[in-house]
């Protein structure tokens, strides 16, 4: 019985500690939405979706946003889509995409 409440305890021990270690969806979300907020700061309210991410590195994200942003009241909502590089905790760069289909792939070098 002693035993069992040792590895418990050890187990609940490791899993506390490594926790910290990881990067939080948190981060990305916080990243996303202060990008969003700057770019549009009169805004009456805004919507962003993530259309996908990829990692470039171990610490860099590209992620494909979709953004609604809603202007002033009569106002016809605004749409855009960016690619956003964030490195741990910042954003590090912003691409704006055409709306008009255009399929942005990965740069292939030969």
């Amino acid at each position: 019985m002693a035993i069992r409440w040792v590895v418990l305890i050890g187990l609940v021990m490791s899993l506390w500690t490594a926790a910290p270690l990881q990067a939080g969806s948190g981060d990305i979300s916080t990243v996303i939405e202060s990008f969003v907020t700057g770019q549009l700061p009169d805004a009456s309210g805004h919507v962003w979706v993530v259309n996908g991410t990829q990692w470039q590195a171990d610490n860099e994200l590209v992620v494909d946003l979709h953004t609604i942003v809603m202007g002033r009241a009569g106002a016809s909502p605004t749409e855009n889509r960016f690619l956003l590089l964030i490195v741990p905790g910042k954003l590090a760069a912003a691409q704006t995409i055409p709306l008009d289909g255009a399929d942005c792939q990965p740069e292939h070098t030969t």
